[in-house]
């Protein structure tokens, strides 16, 4: 380390991607500090993926044993199944209690100095720390910016934080609201549609776009729709906005077409999540002392490299990664970001490869896809002069998913029609989040349907799907 700085590398902000780079700084050698000014973990670990997991399980577990017909299928006869929805909760917050104090040790285990209190730049390689006891100025080799990202909230939309809320109080479980609306139908809207229903709830679930789960494949959605929509208490507006919303007892909802404006109805509920995204969490950052701006959407520019950019041009010495770059707003993505910025940082040229990060929605069954949908890879296709095809195969036809009576999904796989390349795969089905990184590995290294048609699979395993898929695509190219 130069005896000129305080540490080779300054991490604002102690997300999944903060964290993520601070352990692959320290494996590195790099002197390390990371600043957080509140919950170590981010997001993910105290309001997002993880608390939302284990209501997802509880919940899950709830579902399946009041699924009579799937039981008794099975020869199981479950009676009177109860649940206490404090226990429920407990569950979610003992987890994350448990995640975030599991993080915290590994930090200190590899001596990465946490400093605790609001992190900005102020000069190159500087960095202001307003603590407790004052402002305390640290100054590293290299500065990392992991701010994350918060709920955004449409304007007409009041947040009381009790009958109106976001993701941020939704998985505390304080509550099971008999009607609830969820305003958005993305992954959050989804999984919570899937505690609150499994939870004896009503759900009305408001999408301003044209069709419910727009972020999805279009097969998928129309699958997941069936399965995960019209059997259960849901019911859907799709083109709609949700004009106005204010909380109280009931919560009221002005309801308006999207394309006119203009009031459809209005909903009486007794609370609403609003689930419509997140926006960066890019204030009071000091990016002004070196010159960044913000893009029109408030996220940090950077390069594949994760330097942060201004006027296009790399800042030396100044890296960003996860939520707030825009990119991908997953916390695994925000870890491999970091992984690649302090690959960088030592000099080891590496770049990210978003195609190859994989996503999943831990509804019952679940999502899961990787790369591209079938339109975009169509819009690709257009533009670099290849045709696109695709394959589908179904739960129904799985040995290991009848064993288990969960035969309903679909995994589909999106390839390049010339060279078998893949370019995208989609699943729905019974443990589709775990199917998925095998396609991940296989677009990350380019692989073709040629080949890994040829990779044997454990039978009988939901693996199978994949393989089926990879089979049949390798006949029709």
């Amino acid at each position: 380390m130069s005896e000129q700085f305080d540490y080779d590398l300054v991490i604002i902000g102690a997300g999944v991607g903060g964290h993520g780079a601070a352990l692959h700084a320290v494996k590195c050698g790099l002197k390390t500090a990371i600043v957080e000014a509140k919950d170590m973990g981010g997001t993910c670990v105290n309001r997002g993926c993880i608390p939302s997991k284990a209501l997802l399980a509880a919940s899950g577990r709830v579902r399946e044993l009041h699924d009579t017909h799937h039981l008794d299928s099975l020869g199981i006869h479950v009676g009177g199944v109860t649940f206490d929805r404090q226990a429920i909760a407990n569950h979610a917050i003992n987890l994350v209690e448990k995640i975030r104090g599991d993080l915290t040790n590994s930090l200190k285990r590899l001596k990465v100095d946490t400093i605790r209190g609001w992190g900005k730049i102020v000069a190159p390689q500087k960095v202001s720390v307003i603590t407790e006891n004052g402002e305390k100025i640290v100054t590293a080799k290299d500065i990392m910016l992991c701010p994350g990202s918060v709920p955004f909230v449409p304007p007409g939309i009041e947040i009381d934080h009790k009958t109106v809320f976001t993701s941020d109080e939704a998985v505390r479980l304080e509550t099971l609201p008999k009607w609830v609306a969820i305003i958005g139908s993305g992954y959050i809207g989804l999984e919570f549609s899937d505690i609150y229903t499994a939870l004896g709830c009503e759900v009305t679930m408001i999408e301003a776009l044209n069709t419910l789960m727009p972020g999805f494949d279009p097969d998928i959605s129309k699958i997941a729709k069936r399965i995960l929509i019209d059997p259960r208490d849901i019911e859907t507006y799709v083109g709609t906005l949700a004009k106005t919303v204010k909380p109280g007892s009931p919560v009221v909802i002005e309801l308006a077409d999207a394309q006119t404006k203009e009031i459809i109805d209005v909903l009486e509920v007794d609370a609403c999540l609003v689930a419509t995204g997140r926006i960066p969490a890019t204030k009071n950052l000091g990016l002004e002392s070196v010159g960044v701006e913000l893009d029109r959407r408030g996220y940090i520019p950077v390069d594949d490299r994760m330097a942060v950019l201004s006027n296009g041009e790399p800042i030396p010495h100044l890296w960003a990664v996860g939520d707030a770059t825009g990119k991908m707003m997953l916390a695994h993505a925000a870890s491999g970001q970091g992984v690649v910025a302090v690959e960088n940082i030592c000099g080891r040229q590496k770049t990210i490869d978003y195609r190859s990060i994989p996503a999943a929605a831990f509804t019952h069954p679940e999502i899961s896809y990787v790369g591209l949908t079938e339109p975009a890879a169509k819009e690709l296709g257009q533009q670099e002069g290849f045709e696109v095809a695709s394959v589908k195969t179904y739960f129904k036809g799985n040995s290991k998913a009848l064993a288990e009576g969960e035969t309903e999904g679909m995994a589909k796989v999106v390839y390049r029609q010339d060279t078998g390349e893949v370019l995208g795969v989609h699943i729905i089905g019974i443990h589709a989040s775990d199917l998925i990184q095998e396609a991940a590995n296989a677009i990350a290294e380019r692989q073709s349907v040629r080949n890994l048609a040829f990779n044997v699979h454990t039978h009988p395993t939901l693996s199978e799907v994949l393989d089926e898929a990879y089979k049949r695509a390798e006949v029709a190219v």
